[in-house]
């Protein structure tokens, strides 16, 4: 699709690239040999205070990457004796890992001598190459601002041992990285990897010896930053369910950090947590994985435990997240999240799916209904599938995604894969009553391709046994969709690879547990049929799964009821 062609399908797309032209341009100014004495400057005496990290810690990978061999990204790379800076043709998500030196924890969590000559060997190897040429996937700022962040909190593990001219090395390194970001940070797209630099600027503030002044504006622009990107229920402006996970892996350090130091951290960030912890248990499962809505792939749920742990109130999860666009039920040990909002701005929300009014369904300790998540570390050629309708739980027309990507590679060069357009307006009411919970939301996503308007409800019993599903079609006047529209639907319930569909004697789809428990699928006026699909969120990488799917026309019918039931397989 020609530039042209793509951007004047969404106006707003116009500011976006125009923006981020402007900044890359700014970029290259700023990293321009000319440019580079403004990081130069007085160097710290020491580290005042480590702080913690909640990230979970491996010591078996530190002798992994002893000896060469580094698992980062979802790859693993040796380096055969070379410097692990100097590999090539490994991936852009290797190589951005390996910059941001979260895998310190892993050597700090060794505690061995060994693993501390190893982590300064490294930390040293990096200053020689890349500490004074700024430029390539080191210097970008994103990655920048999670090294500053992983040198500090591991600074004891590098410094342990360390001769002065290292530990010298070391702090000119790393103010030159804080002054750079600092200059940068405003300039980077305003989304999650900007809070995160505002976070590490805060960190630098609070763990190195610096002007009272530099820990006040870092404190103000940390605050004005989590005023505009934690919204009221908890939710990130991206809308994803990971950001929350990640960002509160890094505001609850910060956090304990302006204790420890005796600083009063800013109102917007006790805020920020305070809500965001709430947030966080609204898209856990009951298998403790996160709902896989807007680029959430696997969860290692012992992250989210070890993040929790932090939550005093350790309350119930809140229900409507009215902000951020989601709604869950929850009854018994059954749990439905359902995607009910529309796609933000392009810039906070580049990794978008098209996956409005779709759903999960988790009962026990298995999850049943799933969307397809993402493999995060996978072929690039997945992301477009996984973003699709098709992919989630949910209603497509004419095998046509809900929301429209840019296809330009010239685009996607400068702003990536990003929603040109989408669903404008959802509508969500709650019905909540007589012990049960539901709702019922409606988006256009389909009304200008095809004039039509997608609304489901969804109730789920007083004991959670039963959840009734209706989805209905219309034109967005109210009046029935006109015979000889394009308006072929096929609404789609993807199975999770762990659980077995079956057919019972009576023709209904059964989805199987396999350890007894079990939903019985039923609907009205369709046959249902099954077909194959992909689960990309696997743990180990995507896995082969089934779908089922009820195919019919939204002018011979308007409204479609189904119901899952859940049962003891020996029953059926």
């Amino acid at each position: 699709m020609p530039l042209a062609t793509a951007t004047g399908q969404s106006p707003r797309l116009w500011g976006l690239v125009a923006r981020e032209i402007w900044r890359r341009a700014r970029q290259k100014l700023r990293t321009a040999p000319a440019y580079r004495w403004r990081y130069a400057g007085r160097t710290p005496e020491r580290v005042l205070i480590a702080p913690p990290d909640l990230r979970l810690a491996d010591p078996q990978i530190a002798t992994e990457i002893y000896h060469g061999r580094f698992p980062l990204a979802g790859r693993l790379v040796e380096t055969g004796g070379r410097s692990p800076f100097a590999v090539e043709g490994a991936s852009a998500a290797w190589l951005e890992s390996l910059h941001g030196f979260r895998w310190l924890r892993h050597l700090r969590e060794a505690g061995t001598e060994l693993a501390a000559a190893n982590a300064r060997a490294l930390v040293g190897d990096w200053i020689e190459t890349h500490g004074m040429h700024i430029s390539g996937v080191a210097w970008e700022p994103a990655v920048v601002a999670r090294r500053v962040i992983a040198w500090l909190q591991h600074s004891t593990i590098v410094l342990q041992g360390a001769e002065f001219q290292f530990y010298r090395d070391f702090l000119r390194s790393l103010i030159t990285q804080i002054r750079y970001l600092r200059a940068m940070c405003q300039h980077m797209p305003g989304g999650e990897e900007r809070l995160r630099a505002r976070i590490s600027l805060a960190f630098a503030a609070l763990s190195l010896p610096t002007a009272p002044s530099v820990l006040r504006n870092a404190t103000r622009h940390l605050a004005r930053e989590l005023e505009h990107q934690i919204l009221p229920d908890g939710g990130h402006i991206s809308r994803r369910p990971a950001a929350v996970m990640e960002i509160l892996a890094d505001l609850l350090p910060l956090r304990q950090t302006y204790a420890n130091q005796a600083e009063v951290p800013p109102p917007a960030l006790i805020g920020a947590i305070d809500r965001m912890l709430p947030a966080l248990r609204f898209f856990r499962h009951q298998d403790g994985n996160l709902a896989r809505f807007n680029g959430m792939g696997a969860t290692v749920p012992d992250r989210i435990v070890a993040i929790l742990r932090h939550d005093d109130t350790e309350g119930k999860p809140l229900l409507h997240a009215p902000h951020s666009g989601f709604e869950r039920l929850t009854m018994g040990d059954t749990t439905v999240i359902a995607d009910t909002g529309a796609p933000r701005e392009p810039e906070a929300a580049a990794g978008a799916h098209a996956g409005c009014l779709s759903f999960e369904l988790s009962s026990g300790r298995r999850m049943f209904v799933v969307n397809a998540g993402v493999d995060k570390y996978g072929p690039e050629d997945f992301r477009p599938l996984s973003r699709a309708t098709a992919a989630h739980s949910t209603a497509t027309l004419n095998d046509t995604s809900s929301c429209r990507f840019s296809a330009s590679p010239r685009l996607k060069g400068l702003i990536g894969a990003a929603v040109i357009s989408g669903p404008r307006e959802v509508r969500v009411e709650r019905r909540d009553g007589d012990g049960a919970q539901g709702f019922t939301a409606s988006h256009d996503g389909y009304g200008a391709p095809f004039g039509i308007v997608h609304e489901r409800q969804l109730a789920l019993s007083h004991d959670g046994d039963v959840l009734d599903g209706t989805d209905r079609f219309r034109r967005p006047d109210g009046l029935p969709v006109a015979p000889g529209a394009k308006d072929q639907v096929a609404v789609r319930f993807h199975v999770h690879p762990d659980i077995d569909l079956l057919r019972d004697d009576t023709g209904r789809l059964v989805l199987n547990a396999r350890d007894g428990h079990a939903w019985v699928f039923s609907c009205d006026g369709v046959m249902p049929s099954v077909e194959e699909s992909i689960f990309f969120a696997g743990i180990s990488g995507p896995r082969r799964n089934l779908q089922i799917v009820l195919s019919f026309r939204a002018s011979e019918l308007g409204e479609l009821a189904w119901r899952l039931t859940r049962t003891d397989i020996d029953r059926i």
